[in-house]
């Protein structure tokens, strides 16, 4: 029985689909030095924060037990994680709307490296944001205090998170209609869950309605992990403050359960149309 073309580009072999996977996501990064302000949202816009936080409000906010240095930084590292949800989200708008998929359509490739090289791309990406969060942190002067273990359980949980708010910031890009549409609802959607989520004030301290949201925020169990396991510091309130690794573990794998089976639909739809 004879397989057409399409069918064997579209499904190929898991070593075929490996190939174009790498190239394509070689690709996706070759293209960074061209357009660089593509990298701003994982570069400079975390260390606009580290900068306003640290150095402007940082004198006015004071956190019991803690510097305010060691309880910044946590927190800068899980919402740059967060934002990359807008990157990805950009990213694959933008190939839409200016006709790269519709030419990789017409290409040799497997047509699932398509969209996995996108993720691919933008999990890089994302690398690097907090890459430079870290090592900009340890130059200010931070100092988590991290054992084998818990460095072992928060690289686990950063990465399940990377995977996590990268495909759902692919299936994002995929639904609306332009990267500005998608610029715009990011920051409606993640910019307030990212500040309610204790990233730079203690969740305790605010009044009742954004306390409630950020108890169940899962930035806030995000945040919360990577501040318990680099200082030791525990926020209470809910059950997913009270075990947030736990709740981060929970949350991710939820994302990633309902985002991929939709992000792949819709991804199918596109070539489709």
């Amino acid at each position: 029985m004879s397989v057409s073309a399409d069918t064997a580009r579209e499904f190929g072999g898991p070593i075929r689909f490996a190939r174009d996977t790498a190239l394509l996501t070689a690709r996706s990064l070759r293209a960074i030095p061209r357009v660089p302000e593509r990298l701003l949202d994982v570069t400079i816009q975390p260390i606009v924060f580290i900068f306003l936080f640290l150095y402007v409000f940082g004198s006015a906010i004071h956190v019991h037990g803690i510097s305010y240095k060691d309880y910044l930084f946590p927190g800068i590292i899980a919402q740059s994680l967060a934002f990359g949800t807008i990157g990805a989200g950009v990213a694959t708008s933008n190939d839409i709307t200016e006709g790269v998929i519709d030419r990789f359509r017409s290409m040799p490739v497997n047509r699932l490296s398509i969209i996995t090289a996108q993720v691919m791309g933008q999990f890089c990406e994302a690398l690097l944001g907090i890459t430079i969060v870290v090592v900009f942190g340890l130059i200010l002067g931070w100092t988590p205090h991290l054992t084998a273990p818990h460095a072992l359980e928060l690289a686990g949980l950063l990465l399940l998170g990377m995977i996590a708010f990268t495909w759902a910031g692919v299936l994002f890009g995929m639904l609306v209609r332009s990267p500005d549409a998608m610029q715009g609802i990011g920051f409606i959607v993640v910019f307030p869950l990212s500040f309610m989520a204790g990233t730079f004030v203690p969740i305790s301290g605010m009044s009742a309605v954004p306390r409630a949201i950020a108890d169940w925020d899962p930035i806030s169990a995000l945040v919360a992990s990577v501040r318990g396991l680099t200082q030791g510091v525990r926020s209470s309130g809910s059950w997913q403050l009270d075990h947030p690794e736990i709740a981060m573990a929970l949350w991710c794998v939820a994302i990633i359960a309902v985002c991929i089976p939709l992000a792949l639909r819709r991804f199918n739809r596109t070539l489709a149309g």
